[in-house]
């Protein structure tokens, strides 16, 4: 299934497929806020740190499921498969976009 996915979602989405790190400051802010298992990221260069240990840690992979949008809210349902216990699983990410931008993204 193909979504037509906003961008800078579509970014990100591509991003994490391709594993292209180095394009993280064209879809999140410089400010930008990760919450993901019970961590708090701030930052481009904590949340590129935080992107390369995952992807060495668990090989993983993201497939979006689904996408709606409430104001600068966007949820995306996706499948995460890799090297990890219980793989795949279910989890929704929400993210809050501004100016073209990832301001915050919460994986649960």
């Amino acid at each position: 299934m193909t979504l037509d996915l906003p961008s800078p979602l579509d970014l990100y989405v591509e991003a994490e497929t391709s594993g292209d790190l180095a394009a993280l400051g064209t879809y999140f802010a410089a400010d930008a806020v990760v919450h993901d298992e019970g961590a708090t990221i701030v930052g481009l260069e904590a949340i590129r740190a935080w992107k390369a240990e995952a992807r060495a840690k668990y090989q993983y992979q993201v497939e979006p499921l689904g996408v709606s949008e409430q104001g600068s809210l966007v949820k995306m349902p996706a499948r995460l498969s890799g090297s990890f216990p219980g793989s795949p699983v279910e989890v929704v990410y929400s993210f809050e976009v501004a100016d073209g931008k990832i301001v915050s993204l919460e994986i649960d």
